[in-house]
């Protein structure tokens, strides 16, 4: 297949020449062949010429999780990676929130052979521990030989030090990397929302920020300890970001990511008790908001993600105590970072990252695989049900604001348009 995008601009800050310029890029056969001022098309080329077009290398998010298998009904994996390509990820990180949960080889190549042909590349996580149960180590090295970029128990915290212990030191010999959910269950307890004064006058059980961050001091001592790689998903808290802060610059190998909507939503929309709002780790303070969009911006927080979990329609219209917990997002990441924090901001967070997963980061350049994203960063509108793609339609983001929209991803020799 040959593409030409006609003049478009090119946001990419690894290419200081060709960084916010208008340029006409050909591709042949899924690889990049030309990126001139002008280039005249062939008879067999699909040209995409389109107001405000932009585009950058692929976008990558850390943290997606889909229905299958034993959820089949919340997000296959053929519709969640069409839902990934057209929100504009062409890399995406599969969380071990199947059932059965991924804990051996076989369970790895089951979704590496699910994803084949398909646009968006997908890696998955393996458990940490035998069905994802806490106890024992699962098949740390197996899976990583069979595809594994980490290892998680998702959204549940490593309640034993010693595991975790073991864990670093034991994936150090194949450069695994492990993740450990911060949260501190012994501190949370039944906990829903924050706790603070929203929580306390709507009378919903509080998480106390305390919670992850006495689970996060103790995992980084346990890191300067035994050395390693530690991930640790989803923040939320000022005093997060600051331990983390610290923890780098003592040379720790510590990496971190937040979900978009921790950004930009506080714990003051649960006034009208709005269960799309209910997520795990739950929506802070402002002031929380804006440490971690300081620590975004000045690379304590490495990456920002969609934290995307599709969930049945019955988890949702429930009691608020009842609710599950979760929100889908990788169709409002974008619409709601660029609102958040402008165009060249936004996109070197969601081209960023994938170097921590022993992942390639692709280039716009002429003679390389084509892994890009298109889009227009100008327009504005409210995130609606129609802006969605998942089978599931739980979203926080619903009735908001965004500004700039997905328009196709090109990967793998393949092209997906919106409109």
């Amino acid at each position: 297949m040959n593409i030409l995008l006609k003049s478009v601009t090119i946001v990419n800050g690894s290419t200081k020449d060709l960084h916010l310029k208008k340029r006409d890029i050909l591709i042949k056969n899924g690889v990049i062949d030309a990126i001139e001022s002008s280039v005249e098309p062939s008879a067999k080329t699909k040209v995409i010429a389109q107001k405000d077009l932009h585009v950058s290398v692929g976008w990558f998010d850390s943290g997606v999780s889909f229905g299958e298998p034993g959820y089949e009904e919340r997000e296959t994996i053929n519709n969640g990676l069409q839902t990934a390509a057209k929100s504009g990820f062409t890399d995406i990180i599969l969380n071990t929130s199947s059932n059965p949960t991924p804990d051996s080889s076989s369970d790895i190549i089951f979704f590496k052979n699910a994803a084949k042909e398909h646009l968006t590349n997908l890696y998955p996580l393996g458990n940490l521990t035998v069905k994802g149960d806490g106890q024992a180590l699962a098949e740390l090295f197996d899976m990583k030989n069979a595809g594994a970029v980490g290892f998680y128990d998702y959204k549940h915290a490593i309640t034993n030090a010693n595991l975790l212990k073991i864990a670093l030191q034991y994936a150090q010999n194949f450069n695994g990397l492990i993740f450990s959910f911060p949260m501190d269950k012994s501190i949370s307890g039944k906990g829903i929302v924050n706790e603070g004064i929203t929580s306390t006058r709507l009378g919903l059980k509080g998480i106390p920020a305390l919670a992850e961050e006495l689970q996060i001091s103790r995992d980084l001592f346990i890191l300067e300890y035994t050395g390693g790689k530690l991930f640790i998903p989803t923040i939320s808290t000022a005093n997060s970001v600051k331990l983390i802060a610290e923890a780098k610059k003592k040379g720790l190998q510590v990496f971190c990511s937040v979900a978009a909507h921790n950004l930009n939503t506080t714990d003051a929309a649960l006034e009208e008790f709005d269960t799309q709002y209910k997520v795990i780790p739950p929506l802070r303070t402002a002031a929380d908001t804006k440490a971690l969009l300081k620590g975004v911006s000045n690379g304590t927080i490495d990456l920002v993600t969609s934290d995307h979990k599709p969930l049945n329609i019955e988890l949702k219209h429930v009691e608020f105590d009842n609710a599950d917990f979760g929100t889908i997002g990788l169709e409002s990441t974008f619409g709601m970072l660029n609102g958040l924090l402008g165009l060249e901001e936004s996109i070197a967070l969601l081209t960023k990252g994938r170097t921590i997963f022993g992942m390639e980061t692709p280039k716009l350049e002429v003679g390389q695989p084509a892994n890009l994203t298109l889009f227009e960063p100008m327009s504005e509108y409210e995130f609606t049900e129609s802006n969605i793609f998942s089978t599931s339609k739980n979203a926080l983001a619903l009735g908001k604001p965004m500004k700039g929209k997905v328009l196709g991803t090109i990967a793998n020799n393949q092209l997906v348009l919106n409109n």
